[in-house]
């Protein structure tokens, strides 16, 4: 009873501490960056904005930290945490490390859904329309290929999402390829790489509705995530259909990762790292690990979109940055997969 008490314990001070850095990299965001502005500022503009307090005081400041870095660092929390609750699921639910949203094309077609829109009619809303279009249709098209008399295996799966990343990816090259070199291509090549450079308000009412009601089911799905990590056989056994929990989870996380590409382009390795630190923390249980790979995911996001604007005069595509981090991660989970299960 006294052990468990202190496990207890310890695991209380783990999630305060969590939840703490996460507000501290939020008030972070918001004073840092290429205009530092001291905590205290920011502290009396957010509450003079909070209680529609009138004041001169911090006018150039106010514009700064209530116009363009709230809503960026909103969004990236927001998009840090809902990719890696989806990088979670996909590996609790394909029961592989090396899984994450990436792994059924969703990034690969709405990567081409947003070149294909820029290329159509420039950075405008068709561009999210297109981006979410595809993203979701790559999905469909996705599972369509793995099914095979009415069942689906997470090995067909898996396969089938490589062959339609790999068919979108070609497509996006068919598209800079064709495009005008001084106007298009250049948009097109920034937004595959992901910024957070021009989040605004609008963004967000377009994001936040799919992507907390994606996050919010997930976690509400963790515990038949759980159960589906043993084996179909073993869900059946135990009441649960395999097929109907799988097909939810994938559709939620596809609206989660389509819908941060819609905004802010292709931001990958978040999903595939942050779930593996996670576990270090709090274990392999999804009750814990989907809460605390949101918490953890929004905190990397915002730290990695933070370092993108203040690391150099000019900003630095994110998904430059996290590949940075992912890259080296995974090639260190790569060889650590292969040492425990042999060559494969």
């Amino acid at each position: 009873m006294i052990g468990l008490n202190i496990f207890k314990g310890r695991k209380a001070v783990k999630w305060i501490i969590m939840l703490a850095a996460m507000l501290l990299t939020f008030f972070a965001s918001l004073f840092l960056g290429r205009y530092v502005i001291s905590p205290k500022t920011v502290v009396d503009i957010l509450i003079n904005s909070l209680f529609h307090m009138n004041s001169n005081a911090y006018e150039m400041e106010a514009s700064i930290v209530i116009g363009l870095r709230l809503p960026r660092t909103i969004l990236s929390m927001l998009i840090g945490a809902g990719l890696a609750a989806s990088g979670a699921t996909f590996q609790g639910l394909f029961r592989n490390p090396l899984v994450s949203p990436d792994v059924l094309g969703v990034s690969s077609g709405a990567g081409f859904g947003a070149a294909l829109g820029i290329l159509a009619a420039g950075i405008s809303g068709i561009t999210s329309v297109y981006a979410f279009g595809f993203g979701v249709l790559s999905v469909f098209i996705t599972y369509s290929f793995a099914k095979a008399r009415n069942e689906i295996s997470v090995m067909s799966l898996v396969l089938s999402g490589m062959i339609v990343s790999s068919i979108f990816s070609a497509l996006i090259s068919l598209v800079k390829y064709i495009a005008d070199p001084y106007d298009k291509l250049p948009a097109i090549t920034y937004w595959l790489m992901g910024s957070f450079s021009k989040a605004t308000y609008e963004d967000l009412k377009i994001v936040v509705l799919p992507m907390m009601a994606g996050i919010t089911v997930l976690l509400l799905l963790r515990w038949r995530i759980n159960i589906l990590s043993l084996g179909d056989e073993e869900a059946r056994s135990l009441g649960i259909n395999p097929v109907k929990i799988r097909l939810a989870a994938i559709v939620l996380s596809t609206i989660i990762t389509a819908a941060s590409v819609t905004v802010v382009g292709v931001v990958g390795w978040v999903g595939l790292v942050i779930p593996h630190i996670s576990r270090l923390l709090v274990g392999v249980d999804h009750q814990d690990l989907l809460p605390a790979s949101c918490i953890l995911g929004a905190i990397f996001l915002t730290l990695v979109d933070i370092i993108a604007r203040t690391a150099s005069s000019v900003e630095i595509p994110i998904g430059i940055l996290t590949a940075l981090v992912g890259a080296p991660f995974f090639a260190f989970l790569l060889k650590s997969v292969r040492k425990a299960k042999g060559e494969w």
